[in-house]
């Protein structure tokens, strides 16, 4: 006889959508009858099972959902005079998605480090000679397709972390106009100072954007750590999404220069000028 709750889960986990799995795994005194009690919670998706915890069933569950949030799985206790109940949120992993836009000298390194660290890559590019395999073997999938056809129609959730490191300043337009109002966890465009500028600006005044949607874009990307050639604009990307996903300290390009737009990108070469 099949388990309706562990269908449920299973199918979840099949189709990728994010859930955490509750189990009340200790009860005592008026909790008693809870003892094994399971549910599961979604981010979006509605709950499927109950605790029987009473009056304290709504506030386990919004904080399961956090932890399901946080992708990090937790216990949560109640401590009563008339018992205690203990809760296991166990969160279902799934790989958070790395969607690199155009195949050029950083997406290279990018892959890489992306795979390392744990995500899973997708690169898109409408070169063939470029988007291949033999040129990325390390990626989940290449995909050699039009840029905003295949944003349009790309499965973007809060998992999604985008990368437009594309040939041109028209594609990156046209694929910030794709993912801006998704929900991607992360949207990073790479580019010097006044291409970024010119960017934002055409949206603006060509397509009558807010340019406060612009403060969700990293860009100029990555970390503030004078990153110049493909592996340390690499590491230097990868590092502000991990950044993101931990709710790390360390400083952004884009906010320090949204704090001083007289930063220069590379204060490697200042120095270097300044000494000669």
């Amino acid at each position: 006889m099949s388990d309706p709750l562990l269908d449920r889960l299973i199918a979840a986990i099949d189709a990728r959508q994010p859930v955490a799995l509750v189990t009340v795994v200790e009860a005592t005194g008026r909790f008693g009858p809870a003892l094994g009690q399971r549910a599961l919670v979604g981010l979006e998706t509605e709950l499927f099972g109950r605790l029987n915890l009473a009056e304290h069933e709504a506030g386990l569950l919004a904080q399961a959902r956090q932890a399901l949030a946080n992708r990090r799985s937790q216990l949560l206790t109640v401590r009563q005079p008339e018992g205690t109940a203990a809760v296991f949120v166990e969160v279902q992993h799934r790989p958070l998605s790395l969607l690199i836009v155009g195949a050029g000298h950083v997406a290279l390194p990018l892959a890489q480090l992306g795979k390392m660290v744990g995500f899973d890559v997708t690169v898109l590019d409408d070169r063939p000679s470029f988007a291949n395999k033999q040129r990325f073997p390390m990626a989940d999938a290449v995909l050699a397709q039009p840029f905003r056809e295949t944003l349009a129609n790309w499965p973007i959730d809060n998992d999604t972390f985008i990368v437009l490191v594309t040939r041109g300043h028209s594609h990156d337009v046209d694929c910030l106009l794709e993912v801006l109002d998704s929900p991607a966890r992360y949207i990073g465009m790479i580019g010097s100072k006044r291409r970024v500028q010119a960017v934002f600006d055409l949206l603006e005044k060509e397509q009558g954007l807010d340019p406060q949607k612009f403060d969700r874009v990293y860009s100029p990307i990555g970390l503030d750590i004078g990153a110049e050639n493909p592996a340390e604009i690499a590491v230097a990307v990868i590092a502000e999404m991990i950044n993101v996903i931990r709710g790390g300290r360390a400083v952004s390009l884009s906010d320090a220069l949204r704090a001083n737009r007289r930063l220069p990108l590379h204060p490697g070469r200042v120095k270097l000028k300044e000494g000669d």
